[in-house]
């Protein structure tokens, strides 16, 4: 076991957030909330399944001890209002000084949510609506006071972003809410955590993290800085996911992946927009299909839709470069029987999607033809719809992506 703690920022160029690993996590929380934060009244989100099934909550209660003021034990998978409304409430009775955060995506943006809330006022969900998001990003707003610890267990990376997601409960409609919400200041790895994430979850977050790198290196807006982190997060995360589908108890493995995501994230605080992998699948998730499961089935079809558009046929090619030059992948493609010189982008990543044991289609995640025509609407308003490199802003245009994945 690791005994030394890396504490770093997560960008070579900015002071926060800080990435911290190799000690076990209670410890580093215990070390960073005395030193970095000096909360005294700290605010846990957990994981449903992680208090549960695993002693990781007990760990981190008993290590903080009479510092842990309130705890919130589960969260719907894609954030819904009414539950940030529930823990915003129980967190102000407290006078939470930090929140923290265990878990997932759902968990991550939850509290990221919860902070930006309270230094708001927000009491309802029309409150809550009156902050910046997309449908209404230039809406005036105070900063969060309140500071988030994020303790991640799977690879979505939400936990790098200053954005959070929300889910309306009355139509399922999902709001993405922007600045000035923070991200968290410090960013928690622990391995043997990781450990316990289901294999299936962590693959499929991965996926979303090599989605992330995907539509960052083949975006219409891009710089050098991010080219060579979503480069570096594919190198990490291909074969780190593929060995962890062959052997989920690898450790060594996990944390590869683990420094993917955060390699994955880098687009986000250089304003570099995700495409329509991105925001279909924004919409995807209110309809019951889990984190990263959206990635596996639209990014392969967004990637041959822009391609067969013309949009970005160039960063496509080398993106493919990228992936044949992964050893364990290209032993995948080869067995598969694709060409170097003829195959797509769409192609090498549906491949590695089959080879993880993930969904492909939209059938194998319960999305139903019916459903399309309300999800193309929704999608059209996302943002990411917008940033790819066709723009997305006709129906027809999302039907297309949708058949492709039927």
């Amino acid at each position: 076991m690791q005994s030394k703690e890396t504490c770093r920022p997560a960008w070579a160029d900015k002071d926060e957030p800080l990435i911290s690993y190799g000690l076990p996590f209670p410890k580093t929380c215990r070390k960073h909330i005395d030193s970095t934060f000096k909360a005294s009244k700290v605010y846990i989100i957990s994981s449903g399944s992680l208090a549960r099934e695993t002693s990781n909550l007990a760990d981190l209660q008993n290590e903080l001890g009479d510092k842990v003021a309130g705890i919130r034990i589960g969260m719907k998978p894609h954030t819904f209002m009414s539950e940030v409304l529930d823990v915003v409430r129980d967190a102000r009775k407290v006078d939470a000084d930090l929140i923290v955060s265990i878990g997932g995506g759902s968990v991550t943006d939850a509290a990221k949510l919860v902070a930006f809330a309270l230094g708001n006022g927000v009491q309802t969900e029309h409150d809550l609506l009156k902050l910046p998001h997309a449908s209404a990003p230039r809406i005036k707003a105070n900063p969060p006071k309140c500071p988030v610890l994020s303790i991640p267990t799977s690879l979505s990376g939400g936990e790098y972003s200053d954005y959070a997601g929300a889910t309306r409960d009355s139509d399922h409609q999902k709001f993405q809410f922007s600045f000035p919400l923070k991200g968290p200041r410090l960013i928690v790895l622990d391995t043997n955590l990781a450990l316990n994430t289901p294999i299936r979850v962590w693959i499929a977050s991965g996926v979303r993290a090599i989605d992330h790198c995907v539509e960052g290196f083949c975006g219409l807006k891009r710089d050098e800085i991010c080219d060579e982190a979503c480069v570096k997060g594919l190198q990490c995360l291909i074969p780190g996911l593929l060995t962890c589908a062959e052997d989920p108890e690898n450790g060594r493995a996990r944390h590869e992946c683990q420094l993917g995501a955060n390699y994955s994230m880098t687009l986000l605080p250089r304003g570099i927009p995700g495409g329509a992998s991105h925001g279909i699948g924004h919409m995807l998730g209110p309809l019951g299909v889990a984190h990263g499961e959206t990635s596996c089935v639209l990014l392969p079809a967004v990637c041959r839709y822009n391609a067969k558009q013309g949009a970005n046929i160039e960063r496509q090619r080398l993106a493919c470069e990228v992936l044949w030059g992964i050893a364990i992948a290209r032993e995948k493609f080869d067995h598969e029987g694709l060409d170097e010189a003829n195959a797509g982008l769409g192609d090498l990543i549906d491949v590695v999607v089959r080879e993880l044991g993930m969904p492909r289609t939209l059938g194998q995640v319960g999305v139903k033809r019916e459903s399309f025509e309300a999800l193309a609407g929704n999608a059209l308003e996302d943002e990411c719809c917008k940033a790819n490199p066709v723009p997305l802003v006709k129906r027809e245009q999302v039907l297309e992506i949708l058949e492709m994945c039927v």
